[in-house]
């Protein structure tokens, strides 16, 4: 198993080993020590390996993750697994604002809470927080499924497409043509799937709130003006 001490070692070495990995690699186990907040650690790595970082993480974390397993053990900062595609990404403490951010797949689990801006522009990722989420979550989410244990702040949705969002707990406010949806039987059917993925237990999808686009902001429309 490939160790990586970046008290001794650089950001840029890790990126540069994690980034040279074949498709067929056998080094399938890596382990970071001492990442004291850095940027960027396992950005871009298109491999299916296991990348456990022991500590916190600083901007853009496993950002373009493609194939590859990254386990943050602490918190993450602002844009955690932005743009990924496929692959896992676990946050075990708590992540900055925009966290998953115009992501296009794979799956975003965070064990605390998640800031502002939450799955901003999604474009087909999973998110499960397991605690609240900030403001102008979701803001113009395109696809995907959003999953929140807590509580959501202002303007959940605003802007909203077709992203599905399950909250659990209380929302502050919807944004711009976001409302509350019925939770269908096929909803329940992918909250389970969901909630099974990110190792939640004990919790009933009949406990959550799906909020949904009204697609009344579409297309322009001058009675909807004030709402752009």
């Amino acid at each position: 198993m490939p160790n990586i001490d970046l008290a001794v070692s650089t950001r840029r070495d890790l990126n540069a080993a994690l980034h040279a990995l074949p498709a067929n690699t056998n080094e399938t186990q890596w382990h970071v020590a001492n990442p004291d907040g850095a940027h960027a650690l396992a950005a871009g790595v298109n491999a299916p390996v296991t990348i456990e970082i022991d500590g916190h993480a600083g901007y853009y974390c496993a950002g373009m993750n493609q194939q590859a397993t990254v386990i943050v053990n602490g918190n993450a900062g602002v844009g955690v697994a932005e743009n990924m595609m496929s692959g896992r990404v676990h946050v075990k403490g708590d992540a900055s604002q925009a966290a998953g951010a115009t992501a296009h797949g794979g799956l975003l689990v965070i064990d605390g809470n998640a800031s502002a801006r939450c799955g901003i522009s999604m474009k087909g990722v999973d998110i499960v927080v397991k605690g609240s989420i900030g403001p102008m979550s979701a803001f113009m989410a395109q696809a995907g499924n959003l999953v929140v244990l807590g509580d959501a702040g202002e303007a959940l949705g605003d802007s909203l497409y077709e992203t599905r969002i399950f909250v659990r707990g209380t929302v502050k406010s919807l944004g711009a043509d976001c409302i509350e949806k019925d939770l269908r039987p096929e909803h329940v059917e992918i909250l389970t799937a969901l909630l099974n993925e990110a190792g939640v237990e004990g919790v009933s999808p009949s406990e959550f709130r799906r909020y949904g686009s009204a697609r009344g902001l579409y297309n322009f429309h001058v009675d909807n003006a004030s709402a752009y």
